[in-house]
């Protein structure tokens, strides 16, 4: 049975899987549940995640929820995924977890705190927040100083100074280009934070 992914495209973690997929040749149905009509709060996507989000995968009889787990399990389930994005090395593989348990309490908190208080808000039937975007903002600086002054170390282009990229870079940078749904103005003075490090690293992925 083909795999199945259940998707909303404005989301930065189903975007990660759906590009992880399309860029390792595995083959895959996608399924989109419109959040704006609350599909994914309906006893029939509560099957397949309990928690009521997305992304989620059905591949054959297995389930799973969470885009970290789903990137890792795709990885290591699939024939043909190059090492580099979640090495078989146990050093290496540690190291890309620290990075994904920091992404989900630090940089993921900044996009997904702007975008939800502010052009997406009438979405979800909220109202334009800008104490709330001004909070977001503030995240989302400090995480990209720590990634240009602490994960991007080293001598290569990508997250722990290393030449090819892993699930963490394609985890972040999936983050970081939801500030593309923002206005111009918006969007441009947020990604004038970003270094040249940064830069490069988005741009070769």
């Amino acid at each position: 049975m083909k795999l199945k992914v259940y998707s909303y495209r404005r989301s930065q973690p189903v975007r990660a899987v759906i590009i992880f997929c399309k860029v390792n040749g595995i083959e895959f149905e996608e399924v989109r549940v419109d959040i704006a009509k609350r599909e994914h709060c309906t006893p029939e996507f509560s099957e397949i995640n309990p928690l009521n989000q997305l992304p989620a995968i059905v591949d054959g009889e297995f389930k799973l929820f969470e885009s970290h787990a789903i990137l890792i399990y795709l990885a290591c389930s699939y024939p043909g995924v190059a090492d580099h994005w979640y090495p078989s090395d146990i050093f290496k593989r540690s190291k890309i977890h620290s990075v994904l348990d920091w992404h989900h309490s630090n940089l993921r908190r900044g996009p997904v705190t702007i975008v939800q208080n502010s052009v997406v808000a009438p979405v979800f039937h909220r109202t334009f927040n800008p104490e709330r975007v001004a909070e977001g903002e503030k995240i989302l600086s400090a995480a990209l100083s720590k990634i240009e002054s602490f994960w991007l170390e080293g001598n290569g282009p990508f997250l722990l100074g290393v030449n090819q990229p892993s699930i963490a870079d394609l985890s972040l940078v999936c983050d970081i280009m939801q500030l593309e749904l923002l206005d111009e103005a918006d969007r441009n003075r947020l990604l004038g934070l970003l270094t040249i490090k940064s830069y490069k690293m988005i741009h070769r992925l």
